[in-house]
């Protein structure tokens, strides 16, 4: 395994600076400047290096031997997907010389079990969803020395998304008009919101975007207190979590959140539309995000009132691309009845 405890005390940073791009095609579509923060180039193909990769350094400096983290696979995607959490985890671990057991739901492809053990991690199967695999991480992580590595939900995880805002401040200056985002378990708007705190860019609203079937963010926002979904029937399986953390809900009274909801045809039309445009390819749950251009939504916020007319530019966070490949997207297009 790479890494030293003399590694570890310098503190090097596990994610990169990823290039903020002007989009001319969905600048087109919004009427406004769009720009592109795109973290499906990060080195494990999601914006969730960040927060994983800084909480798993931090409790490395206290001590911590052992890593454990229950990631998800979604067999009903039709994807091999490869779980943004319990890869972030993996390539921490790889990186601070730290032994890592990462936790899957049964049924999970060789193909993404092969990918973890390749960055040295020690692979489990339990249960059948990430729910019956975060219960086995727990467990685990009662040995001592273990460390429970949340997908989502911890403050040292939003502290560590929250460097995604400092490096717009450092290449924007000036606030945009607004930040664009998907939700999952929110740990992603936590850290956002933080970051817009810590520049001093509260001001700035977030749009915040889910798949209807995959919406607890919404609709916890709908009934003012936290709400556990039935199930997850969206195909943008990575934004699943039943329950967002209540951290999220916490942000809508200090910050300006719009919490929007698209149906998978939009968000799945906007995969398809980005590859065209910007020849990126993405997964769903980053195409929720995009919807908010494609589908005119920004624009009929503004119609509404709730933004202003002239908008600074928008920055839209490109989220990810590790769960999906060009086979998997015609799939999803011609199971939605788009091919």
């Amino acid at each position: 395994m790479e890494g030293s405890p003399a590694a570890r005390a310098k503190g090097e940073r596990f994610h990169t600076v990823t290039p903020l791009l002007e989009s001319w095609a969905l600048s087109q579509v919004a009427g406004t400047t769009v720009l592109l923060k795109c973290e499906n180039v990060q080195p494990t193909g999601s914006f969730k290096i960040r927060g994983i990769g800084h909480f798993c350094q931090e409790v490395a400096k206290k001590g911590c031997r052992h890593l454990v983290c229950a990631s998800a696979f979604f067999p009903s995607f039709r994807t091999h997907g490869r779980g943004n959490a319990g890869m972030a985890a993996a390539y921490s671990a790889r990186k601070l010389g730290i032994p890592v057991t990462i936790v899957l739901p049964e049924g999970t492809s060789l193909q993404v079990v092969r990918r973890l053990q390749g960055q040295g991690a020690e692979v489990q199967l339990t249960g059948k969803v990430w729910d019956e695999a975060n219960l086995r991480a727990q467990e685990l992580a009662k040995r001592d020395g273990w460390e429970n590595v949340s997908p989502f939900n911890h403050p040292l995880i939003w502290e560590g998304h929250a460097s995604l805002v400092q490096e717009l401040k450092a290449e924007l200056g000036t606030p945009p008009g607004a930040v664009v985002l998907s939700v999952g378990g929110g740990g992603l708007l936590a850290g956002v919101s933080a970051g817009l705190a810590e520049v001093g860019w509260q001001h700035v609203p977030i749009i915040a975007m889910e798949t209807r079937g995959a919406h607890c963010f919404n609709a916890a926002v709908q009934a003012g207190r936290l709400v556990t979904l039935p199930d997850i029937t969206s195909v943008a399986r990575s934004l699943g979590a039943k329950t967002v953390v209540a951290r999220a809900l916490e942000c809508t009274k200090e910050f300006e959140i719009f919490s929007e909801v698209v149906e998978d045809t939009e968000a799945v039309s906007a995969v398809q539309r980005f590859l065209d445009d910007e020849r990126m390819l993405v997964e769903p749950a980053c195409g929720a995000s995009l919807a908010a251009i494609y589908s005119g939504l920004l624009q009929r916020l503004q119609a509404e009132g709730r933004l202003r007319p002239s908008l600074a530019p928008v920055v839209v966070i490109v989220c990810g691309g590790n769960s999906i490949d060009s086979r998997q997207l015609q799939a999803l297009r011609a199971q939605l009845g788009q091919s």
